[in-house]
C-alpha cells in the first residue's frame, strides 16, 4: 500500500497535462491587445511547443496510469491477458474525450480577457460534457471488466482509475484561473 501511494503521489507530480494554459491565459492578460505581423510566427511556434509538451506529458501520465494500475489490480497472466485489451481501448477512448478537454481550455486561455457570459456557458457547457462522456465511458468499460473478471476486479479497476482521474483533475482544476479574476 505504501507503494501505491507513492506512485499516486508522483502520479499527482506528473500530472501537468494541461498546466502550460492557464499560464498562458494569465500572461495574456498582461500583454497588450495589439500584436504585429513578426508575433504571428512566433505565437505559431510557441502553440506547437505546448502541443508538443501536451503530447509528451499525456504519454508519461499514461505510463504511470497503467503502472499504478498493474501494480494495484496484480492480475495472474490469464486475467492480465483479458484486462490489458479493455484497459487499451478505454485509453484510447479516454484520450479522444481529453482532446475534447483540451481544445477547451486552449479556447478557455484564448478568450480569458475577452470572457463574456455566453462564452462562459459555452466553456462550462463542454466541460460538463466532457464529465459525463467520461462518467459513461467509465461505466460502460466497468461493465466489460465485470464481464470479463468479474465484479471485484472491475470494482478495483473503477477506483483506481477514479482516484486517478480525481488527483488528474485536481491538477488541472487547481492551475486554471478563475474565470472573471483577471477581468
Amino acid at each position: 500500500m505504501k507503494l501505491v501511494n507513492c506512485l499516486l503521489l508522483a502520479m499527482l507530480f506528473l500530472a501537468f497535462l494541461f498546466a502550460p494554459y492557464p499560464g498562458s491565459a494569465q500572461t495574456g492578460s498582461q500583454q497588450s491587445k495589439s500584436t504585429n505581423a513578426a508575433a504571428a510566427p512566433a505565437a505559431d511556434d510557441q502553440t506547437k511547443n505546448i502541443d508538443a509538451y501536451i503530447a509528451l506529458m499525456r504519454r508519461e501520465v499514461q505510463q504511470e496510469k497503467s503502472e499504478i494500475m498493474g501494480s494495484v489490480m496484480a492480475l495472474n497472466a490469464q486475467d492480465a491477458a483479458k484486462f490489458w485489451p479493455i484497459y487499451s481501448a478505454y485509453d484510447e477512448e479516454l484520450t479522444k474525450l481529453n482532446d475534447m478537454r483540451t481544445a477547451n481550455i486552449k479556447e478557455y486561455a484564448r478568450t480569458y480577457n475577452e470572457m463574456t457570459n455566453e462564452k462562459a456557458d459555452e466553456l462550462i457547457q463542454k466541460s460538463l460534457d466532457f464529465q459525463k462522456q467520461r462518467s459513461e465511458l467509465l461505466a460502460k468499460t466497468y461493465q466489460r471488466v465485470k464481464e470479463a473478471l468479474g465484479a471485484v476486479n472491475a470494482a478495483r479497476f473503477v477506483q483506481v482509475e477514479y482516484q486517478l482521474l480525481l488527483l488528474i483533475d485536481l491538477k488541472i482544476a487547481s492551475s486554471l484561473p478563475v474565470v472573471g479574476s483577471g477581468s
